[in-house]
């Protein structure tokens, strides 16, 4: 039987489905996802759905809408969990290389990681400067929109079992020191020493939604803005641009480019490869 005229169905329909769910999470709670990437909302949701046991969209939306517990669980699965310590260790090697000299000019140093996330990325920061003397005149800004991850970056603990790993990515990474030194031990748990946390401000912020609060002499937002729609990645753009100093450091993931957005003209490369851009306008 054919459908009747204007009766949507498909990936269409399921458009609508995905569109009207964003837009009551929005509405209902104040969280914005409507500018993430499709293709990765798609596969958050398919999950969720099949976690919370329903079998459409429209179901998990009166779920969430209705449950504040089906809401945290939605907006831990839509948070960008993938890191460690040192990721992708070439980065760091590069701003320890190319980027600090630039840091040493400046009397005091303000950094802003945004998609902190657990914090991995940001205690490998704090590593580096503290290990090129410029820890003590650095605040790090470490923010994320998941409030959740952001208490559980605080804590700087991380399993045990991860420490081989990070270990090898620090070495990788041209680290200096013995990386076990930044840590101590307790049955599974390794917790980072104090020093490396006293010049960090965990914060909850939104690049959504939420407008610059400082100006930075480097950002780095490494793998958050893949999982952007191009409008919201304008968006994030123009937000690093108006938050950094002239001279400003931005670092982005190794899948992520300011080339063909408008504000390339804004920056030079300092690593191209690397994705580590200097403001100059």
């Amino acid at each position: 039987m054919a459908l009747p005229v204007g009766v949507k169905a498909g990936a269409e329909l399921e458009r609508i489905e995905i569109d009207l769910l964003l837009e009551g999470v929005f509405r209902h709670y104040g969280l914005d996802f409507r500018g993430y990437a499709l293709g990765s909302l798609k596969r958050r949701l398919a999950r969720r759905m099949q976690e919370e046991g329903v079998d459409t969209l429209s179901a998990l939306q009166d779920k969430v809408l209705h449950d504040a517990d089906a809401m945290e669980r939605l907006l831990i699965a839509l948070s960008i969990s993938v890191t460690a310590m040192f990721r992708d260790p070439s980065f760091y090697r590069a701003f320890r290389e190319k980027v600090v000299p630039l840091l040493r000019t400046y009397p005091f140093i303000r950094i802003w990681n945004a998609g902190c996330a657990t914090g991995e990325e940001t205690l490998s920061l704090a590593i580096v400067l503290q290990e090129e003397g410029l820890l003590d005149r650095t605040r790090i800004y470490a923010t994320d929109f998941n409030s959740g991850v952001v208490d559980k970056a605080r804590t700087a603990e991380f399993p045990l079992s991860r420490m081989k790993a990070y270990t090898e990515n620090y070495l990788k990474a041209g680290g200096k020191g013995e990386f076990s030194s930044y840590y101590t031990a307790e049955g599974p748990v390794a917790t980072f020493t104090p020093q490396l946390l006293e010049n960090i401000v965990f914060a909850q912020h939104n690049l959504v939604s939420d407008g610059s609060f400082n100006e930075f002499h480097g950002i780095l937002c490494r793998n958050v803005l893949i999982y952007f729609g191009n409008p919201l990645q304008r968006r994030v753009h123009e937000l690093f641009h108006d938050s950094l100093v002239n001279f400003g450091v931005l670092g982005l993931g190794h899948k992520e480019t300011i080339r063909f957005t408008p504000l390339e003209h804004c920056y030079e490369p300092i690593d191209s490869r690397e994705k580590l851009y200097r403001s100059v306008s």
